[in-house]
């Protein structure tokens, strides 16, 4: 049993004195040989055996950013909101009756059967869906590189710009289809799975070696941005909340309120990890985002260990630049470099204080859990040399 969360303040903060007594979110790991192959296991090149992986997150967690640690790696092939295609084809289908259909189409996507866009696809009858037309297209690094793209190459670790992808000769599906079948590690990151038991069917079939990364962050910096970035997210709200009735919050309702939904999947999801089933053993990680930003190397190297994937000084490089910015990104839906210390507390100047209550109210379990310090009043927000992160629990 190791410890995957841990926690390093920064050096202008310091922690409760009370931190030591809380205890730790551990995992288990399988022991080498635990999980022999397979005859029937879906294979990579050369029939090697085929790593997959979900990062089951939500949205403005860090995951854009986490998700190039996956993109960039030249040994990956990284799949950026698949599920997207989903709930835009079955819109208003609220979150939890579109969960079956999600599923099924990660099933397809983790045997490279990429055909199943065509079918979400919401481009019109007797239109093709290329490369091109698929979520997240323009950052995708097998799309924009060679053989699909000139404009770059998979092996050299680095943004792409998606003004130059935009300019990529769409392909058809077959073509990406096939680049798919070539690599060993197939990584799918997605928000829109809310219950972890929803994955139980494609991580107990044995022709399928699947783990899961579920990336968390601090509520109320996930608050703040769904709020900066709400006229974006309105849509997908809507879904989150279903038929649940508008309550107060002004005009940052849906932003708000979608909290108390997706912290009841985090505290479901984080309860089944302390206690997990037999499908989930040795298949589960947890990361903080925060735990990121400060110590990237060290986090990186934990969940490239996990999935089982070597680090190279070029991601080593590139995960230390992309947390060493000159600030904190004021674009949502854009990966930058950004200031780690300023994206950890970015959060307690933009909310109010009746704010930071109101998400501490929804997602009191999984802060408890996860090592979220709760406020106890104004001052002690804006006191920006005290930290609210401690160990997460057992």
């Amino acid at each position: 049993m190791h410890v995957l969360l841990h926690s390093r303040y920064p050096e202008n903060t310091r922690p409760r004195a009370n931190a030591s007594r809380h205890c730790q979110l551990r995992h288990h790991r399988s022991e080498p040989g635990a999980a022999p192959s397979s005859p029937a296991l879906h294979r990579g090149p050369q029939g090697a055996r085929r790593q997959l992986v979900y990062v089951f997150t939500t949205w403005r967690s860090g995951s854009s950013f986490f998700g190039e640690l996956f993109n960039q790696n030249p040994e990956v092939f990284f799949l950026y909101e698949p599920v997207w295609h989903v709930w835009q084809k079955l819109y208003p289908g609220d979150a939890v009756s579109l969960q079956g259909a999600a599923r099924d189409m990660l099933s397809s996507l983790y045997r490279c059967d990429l055909s199943v866009f065509q079918l979400y696809s919401t481009a019109g009858a007797g239109k093709n869906l290329t490369t091109l037309g698929i979520f997240g297209a323009a950052t995708n690094k097998v799309i924009c590189s060679s053989p699909l793209c000139p404009a770059y190459r998979k092996e050299v670790v680095g943004m792409v710009d998606d003004r130059v992808c935009k300019k990529c000769p769409p392909q058809r599906l077959s073509r990406f289809q096939e680049e798919c079948h070539k690599y060993r590690t197939l990584v799918i990151k997605g928000v829109r799975v809310f219950d972890l038991a929803i994955l139980a069917p494609l991580m107990r079939d044995p022709t399928l070696d699947l783990k899961v990364i579920h990336l968390v962050r601090d509520p109320r910096a996930v608050a703040s941005s769904r709020i900066k970035s709400r006229h974006g997210l309105i849509r997908e709200s809507l879904q989150v909340l279903g038929g649940k009735k508008e309550g107060g919050g002004g005009s940052d309702y849906h932003a708000l309120g979608a909290m108390e939904v997706i912290c009841s999947s985090m505290a479901k999801t984080l309860q089944t990890a302390l206690h997990p089933p037999d499908w989930l053993q040795g298949n589960y990680m947890a990361v903080r985002y925060e735990d990121l930003v400060v110590e990237p190397i060290k986090t990186l190297r934990q969940v490239y260990g996990f999935v089982n994937l070597a680090v190279s000084p070029e991601m080593e490089k590139f995960t230390l630049n992309m947390t060493s910015g000159p600030g904190y990104s004021s674009k949502p839906f854009v990966v930058s470099a950004r200031n780690a210390t300023q994206a950890l507390s970015a959060w307690r100047t933009a909310l109010s204080y009746q704010q930071i209550k109101q998400v501490e109210e929804y997602c009191h379990q999984p802060m408890a859990l996860l090592g979220y310090e709760r406020v106890g009043s104004p001052e002690e927000v804006k006191d920006l040399s005290r930290t609210l992160l401690r160990k997460p629990c057992d």
